[in-house]
């Protein structure tokens, strides 16, 4: 059981009460002082996991959708005995609290993948039709609305009607010249519910009615004229008979909440609760804090742990200082440490930081430090920090200390952490070196984890000598003399009191004398482990500066790498350029070769094919050499390896074909593609890459020898440079072959194909002249073409 006293010194109520201002009720607020550490891991766990939720959906751009609420324990606890009413103002407290369990419910069913809060928001329910009636019958400040029920509104109705009549009455008798004479002013009132005029004392006979009151000053009369007080009567009654309809609305909503109080209780509670999860989940991301691991292999690991309270003084301070961070790892076989230092090294706060954290984890919550951070699953933790010497007790500093250390040594085992500050001090150093020796030695046996911070020499000795125990440091810089509050583990350190007292002011004389008082061994024994420190300082800084170059080294030869292959794929690509652009040249000039068929056809149409095949044999030699640099490109198979039913790849239409045929001898294939059936050379066939024909849109049925070429083109469906690609060769095959017409299906569309067909068909040197198609043919779908 972790006493109340250990709370208070490792300042864990401060703590809470920091995290309670995120709160949103005074309920809350008071949960949240209430915390105390948990003794069951599940629940530590069901506890982190909940903030770490509530964090998650945070950072996603939707928090908890939480509000400000009153506690309405009380009144849950008023209503319940049977006749109970609260007022209205009373009953309005319910509907912040109702609309944070409609908008909490709704917001867990939205979200995805929270089993921890959909586990505990599982019972929330909302009471949706006494939050409606609430909304109904009232305003956010308890006034009751006319819609609270139809008797209420008609009445309501009325007295504002009767109001009406009587203030017009009233302001028509102060502008009556008979009556305005005797009136101290012209305005109308009321008091004591009834509807007055101010009369002047001296003339309240000559207006006749009912003195209601007088004004201080005794000059004034108010007066209810005998005229309106029927209908002030009458107001009355009304305004009696709303105050019943009001009554029996408040009855019948307590009615209603009194039935489900119980139920209403525990759903108040998860709000609360919930509350209570989202003030330590936005504390955690003010401190960028981690869940820790709670183990019960009984050791303490701590990854860049930071004291909590000292960053947010940090954050506060006007001097630009960080939090250096504590790197800590004991239990197991190793359970006793000894921190050693100079003072005001960092001693004290390094064991106070693991007294913090570790409460605040067997509180499930995120610690100031990394995920990697774990924490013994124990049930006490025993410290003694502090002077507290008494005079009322008659407690000196060092009896206090041993009255503390006696009880932790009661108290002790292997599931206890124990932290003591200052051990051996306040009495003779050997006497006291001997004391903190035998307790050290105590506790191990006793299996409980030990921090402990101390100056004796001796203690640093006998720990370097006993097994299960390890000395430990908080660095010092001797050349500025200030302390640099990094803990090194597995060196003893030096208090550096002499050059600490140089530093603020003491004489050199009085240094010197107490240097010389110390013995030589002494003084070699602290420049000795000064030595050592300071040959492992600059071990350590040769071997971070080699790790850093060794880093540097490989970034250096990843970057290389990389640029090399970049080079590589650039010179690729400009290589493949090159060859593109000698392609379109071929190609070019293939068309202006077919410009001079109609003459070259007159004198031997043999000729004029030998040509063309030659420079059609060109243009595939330019492809072949484009292939060798296309980094997408695989290879092809060779024509012994394929056969009829194979998918392969055409290079020249840019998608996948069935192999119909397969002619070996003449290195050429057969192919169709949907409804395109060409022949092909080997060299145009690559491996299958899962592109068909069908997301071209549409389908060329042509083929590259003079046997057979099709004699009809359908380009419905393609982008316009696409159908005008597939035009061109289409004409130059369709000359070849000697056809005298063509026919280009197009289709309707919006008419720019067509357009765009017929303009490049216009003055080309393979067409003699086109025209739309008939009736019969397509009509204007189709353009009919004569091949010069």
């Amino acid at each position: 059981m972790i006493t109340e006293n250990t709370l208070n010194l490792l300042e864990f109520p401060k703590l809470l009460r920091i995290i309670s201002t995120f709160s949103h009720s005074d309920a809350s607020e008071k949960a949240v002082l209430d915390i105390l550490p948990l003794s069951d891991r599940e629940e530590m766990g069901k506890r982190l996991g909940r903030i770490a939720e509530i964090r998650r959906i945070s950072h996603e751009g939707s928090p908890l959708k939480l509000s400000q609420f009153s506690d309405v324990a009380p009144l849950l606890h008023k209503i319940r005995p049977e006749g109970a009413v609260l007022e209205s103002r009373e009953l309005s407290a319910f509907m912040p609290f109702l609309a944070i369990v409609n908008d909490i419910s709704s917001q867990m069913k939205e979200q995805e993948a929270l089993p921890f809060l959909t586990e505990l928001t599982g019972p929330l329910t909302g009471f949706p039709h006494i939050f409606a009636l609430l909304n109904k019958s009232m305003d956010s400040e308890g006034n009751i609305l006319d819609s609270a029920s139809f008797a209420l509104s008609e009445l309501r109705g009325q007295v504002r009607r009767l109001e009406g009549r009587i203030t017009k009455k009233l302001e028509e008798m102060t502008r009556d010249e008979r009556i305005s004479v005797f009136l101290q002013d012209n305005f109308i009132t009321e008091r004591s519910g009834r509807w007055v005029i101010p009369v002047r004392m001296d003339s309240k006979g000559q207006v006749p009615g009912v003195v209601h009151d007088v004004s201080r000053s005794g000059e004034t009369a108010f007066i209810e004229p005998l005229a309106i007080i029927s209908l002030s009567n009458e107001l009355e009654n009304l305004i009696a008979e709303q105050k019943a309809e009001e009554i029996r609305i408040l009855r019948d909503i307590c009615s209603k909440i009194r039935a489900v109080a119980d139920e209403m209780d525990i759903q108040y509670g998860i709000i609360v609760y919930l509350d209570l999860l989202n003030c330590i989940a936005r504390f955690a991301d003010e401190l960028t804090m981690e869940n820790p691991e709670i183990n019960e292999a009984g050791f303490v690991r701590l990854v860049n742990g930071r004291h909590p309270l000292l960053m947010l003084s940090f954050r506060k301070s006007d001097a630009a200082q960080e939090v250096v961070p504590l790197d800590v790892l004991l239990g197991v076989e190793t359970t006793v440490m000894v921190i050693t230092g100079s003072n005001a090294g960092g001693k004290t706060i390094a064991i106070k930081t693991i007294g913090l954290l570790q409460l605040m984890a067997l509180s499930g919550m995120p610690v100031a430090a990394d995920s990697s951070s774990s924490f013994p699953l124990v049930h006490d933790l025993l410290i003694d920090i502090g002077d507290e010497q008494s005079i009322e007790n008659n407690l000196s500093t060092f009896s206090a200390h041993v009255s503390n250390i006696s009880s932790i040594l009661k108290k002790a085992d292997a599931k206890s952490l124990v932290l003591i500050d200052e051990l051996g001090t306040g009495t003779d150093p050997e006497e006291g070196a001997a004391l903190a020796c035998a307790v050290l030695k105590e506790v191990r046996n006793k299996g409980a984890l030990l921090f402990a911070t101390t100056h004796l020499t001796d203690i640093k000795g006998f720990v370097h000598r006993t097994e299960g125990m390890i000395n430990a440091s908080m660095e010092f810089d001797r050349q500025t003399l200030t302390p640099l509050y990094r803990l090194r583990v597995g060196e003893p350190g030096q208090s550096h009191a002499l050059e600490i007292a140089r530093r603020y002011g003491l004489p050199d004389s009085i240094i010197d004398s107490a240097k010389a008082m110390l013995g030589g061994i002494k003084v070699e024994f602290d420049n000795l482990i000064a030595d050592l420190n300071a040959k492992r300082a600059q071990y350590e800084n040769a071997l971070r500066e080699i790790n850093e170059l060794q880093a540097e080294t490989g970034k250096k030869n990843r970057l290389l790498e990389q640029r090399l292959a970049e080079t590589e794929t650039r010179q690729k690509e400009l290589l493949a350029k090159a060859y593109q652009e000698a392609s379109d040249i071929i190609a070019d000039t293939k068309r202006q070769m077919n410009a001079l068929l109609e003459e070259i056809r007159k004198k031997g149409r043999e000729k004029s094919r030998e040509a063309i095949k030659q420079a059609e044999a060109r243009r595939e030699e330019v492809v072949r050499k484009l292939r060798e640099y296309d980094v997408a490109d695989r290879g092809a198979p060779l024509i012994t390896e394929i056969k009829e039913g194979d998918v392969v790849f055409v290079r020249s239409f840019g998608y996948d074909a069935s192999v119909m045929g397969v002619d070996a001898k003449h290195n050429r294939l057969r192919v169709r593609s949907g409804s395109m059936e060409i022949e092909v050379p080997v060299a145009d066939i690559g491996f299958k890459r899962g592109k068909s024909a069908e997301t071209k849109g549409g389908a060329v049925h042509i083929e590259r020898t003079d046997e057979t070429v099709s004699s009809r083109l359908n380009l419905v469906g393609m982008r316009v440079d696409e159908a005008l690609s597939k035009l061109e060769p289409f004409l130059n095959h369709a000359s070849l072959a000697g056809l005298s017409e063509v026919t280009i299906i197009h289709g309707f569309g919006t008419g720019i194909l067509a357009k765009a067909v017929r303009q490049h068909l216009e003055g080309h040197p393979l067409v003699k002249r086109f025209r739309k198609g008939e009736q019969s043919e397509g009509g204007a779908g189709v353009t009919i073409v004569m091949i010069a």
